[in-house]
């Protein structure tokens, strides 16, 4: 199967900056791990984009969205003939439906 390529869209680029930040203040060692640890789980979805599983929400798997858990964050993002849109990457226990 081709390989496609990642793309984090501003806002899941924004949720990493927000979500390392958060962390940074009570360790950078670690803020710069869990950026590690995102960069390493969602780089696979270049050679395997369905292998998120389905959100619970009807409404976003409607949509399209998959997601992929990353400790206490997902990241929710969608498959396109082109490429692996990351969308979100949210703390699991913030409400999402919102903001998707």
């Amino acid at each position: 199967m081709k390989r496609l390529p990642v793309v984090y869209l501003p806002s899941a680029q924004a949720d990493l900056l927000d979500g390392a930040a958060y962390i940074r203040r009570d360790s950078p060692a670690a803020a710069a791990d869990w950026l590690a640890l995102v960069d390493s789980a969602l780089s696979r979805l270049s050679a395997f984009p369905e292998s998120g599983t389905r959100p619970k929400d009807e409404r976003l798997a409607a949509k399209g969205y998959r997601l992929v858990v990353l400790g206490e964050h997902l990241a929710f993002y969608v498959v396109t003939p082109r490429c692996v849109q990351i969308r979100r990457v949210l703390h699991g226990k913030r409400r999402y439906e919102f903001l998707l």
